[in-house]
């Protein structure tokens, strides 16, 4: 592990399909499968590096100004030069996992804390009034991002909302693709793998998406779960 660079990760990037407005979608548009028209596209390795040596430069600058320290002091505290200082922060180098452990542990940070683009000051608030959510054509079906947006995400967090009585058939996902749900109100029942669930408040269910699936709601009100989609690595 001490050996290797940051160059090897298998970094993977999203490329959306082009989705036309709500209005213009047939009431039996599966929602789902817009949002799964999404590829992964996985970066050529020159872009791979020139991404991954800005999101480190960029959180860096930021973290070592939050800690109101200087190169010369962060040099002190985490054993790294500050001429090697110096080029990870510029863009111009990127530092091995053993160099970023060690700078990380001297900000009192973890070393995601330098793979991100976005929370970048450590907390980010997502309004719920301010909140995008898809709807399907007919009103019945809902899903609301409890994750910022953000360019490289393996995990999804979802909050969906399904009106009694309604089904929603999900397109399969890449192999390797699998669900946590955890039913918050109401009735849902869940079928994958030709297998059929019934949940109810505070049940919580895995399953594999890489296989079509499906959400019912039974009850007589709005069922409401909360879902992390686990994507596999590129």
């Amino acid at each position: 592990m001490a050996g290797a660079t940051l160059n090897g990760l298998n970094h993977i990037r999203f490329a959306y399909a082009p989705v036309k407005p709500m209005s213009q979608l047939s009431s039996n548009t599966n929602l789902h499968a817009i949002a799964q028209a999404a590829t992964f596209v996985e970066l050529q390795s020159g872009d791979q590096d020139s991404d991954i040596a800005h999101l480190v430069a960029v959180n860096l600058a930021r973290l070592r100004s939050l800690r109101h320290l200087s190169l010369d002091a962060l040099a002190r505290i985490s054993g790294v030069s500050r001429a090697m200082l110096a080029q990870i922060e510029s863009g111009r180098s990127v530092p091995s996992i053993r160099v970023l452990c060690r700078i990380a542990s001297a900000l009192q940070v973890s070393v995601p804390a330098f793979l991100r683009d976005f929370a970048m000051n450590g907390m980010e608030l997502l309004p719920a009034h301010a909140s995008k959510r898809l709807v399907s054509a007919n009103g019945r079906f809902s899903s609301r991002s409890l994750l910022p947006a953000q360019r490289q995400q393996r995990v999804e967090f979802h909050e969906i909302r399904l009106q009694p009585g309604s089904i929603e058939c999900l397109n399969s996902l890449l192999p390797g693709t699998f669900r946590n749900l955890v039913v918050s109100q109401g009735m849902l029942e869940v079928r994958a793998n030709e297998q059929t669930q019934l949940l109810g408040p505070g049940d919580a269910i895995f399953f594999d998406a890489d296989q079509a699936h499906s959400y019912r709601n039974p009850g007589d009100t709005e069922g409401l779960a909360y879902v992390v989609t686990h994507h596999p690595e590129a």
